[in-house]
C-alpha cells in the first residue's frame, strides 16, 4: 500500500544564516508572537525585568501577545539583522519549520526562494520537524492567561 509521505520525509538540511531575510514581512505574517518564556528570555538578554520588557515591547491583540513597533514588525530587527538572535522568540527559532510552510508548493515559493539557510547545516529528520511544528502549535499562540 502506498503511504502519503510529506515532502520532507527524508529530512531537510537547515542552518540559520542570520541574514534577516525571514524577518522581513512577506505579506501575510505581520506579528512576532511571544510567550511568557520568550519574554523572560528576552528581558534577561536585555538586562531588564520581564514586566518592563512586556510593558515596553509587547502588546496583546485578540488575546495574543506580540512584539510591537510603530515602524516594523519587530523592534529588534535593525540593519537587516536580528539584534537579539541568541534570545529570539520561539516563533523565530522554529523558522522555517512552521506548519504553514510545510506544504511543498509553499516551501518552494515562500521559503526556498529567499532563505539561504535551506540546504545548509545539519539534517533535521521528519520526526524532528514534526515535533517542532507540534511544539510551536502549543506555544506559538502565546495566549495571555
Amino acid at each position: 500500500m502506498y503511504e502519503n509521505k510529506p515532502f520532507y520525509a527524508c529530512g531537510i538540511r537547515f542552518e540559520c544564516r542570520g541574514d534577516g531575510r525571514c524577518c522581513r514581512n512577506h505579506g501575510r505574517h505581520t506579528y512576532v508572537y511571544v510567550s511568557f518564556g520568550d519574554r523572560r528570555r528576552l528581558a534577561a538578554h536585555l538586562g531588564i525585568t520581564t514586566h518592563d520588557f512586556t510593558r515596553r515591547y509587547t502588546q496583546a491583540s485578540d488575546g495574543m501577545v506580540h512584539l510591537k513597533d510603530q515602524q516594523r514588525d519587530c523592534p529588534f530587527f535593525t540593519d537587516n539583522r536580528c539584534g537579539v538572535h541568541q534570545a529570539r522568540p520561539w516563533q523565530c527559532r522554529t523558522w522555517p519549520f512552521w506548519k504553514e510552510n510545510m506544504h511543498p508548493i509553499v516551501w518552494e515559493r515562500d521559503v526556498l526562494s529567499f532563505c539561504p539557510g535551506v540546504g545548509q547545516g545539519r539534517l533535521y529528520s521528519q520526526a524532528e520537524i514534526d515535533r517542532i511544528m507540534e511544539k510551536r502549535g502549543e506555544v506559538g499562540g502565546c495566549r495571555e492567561g
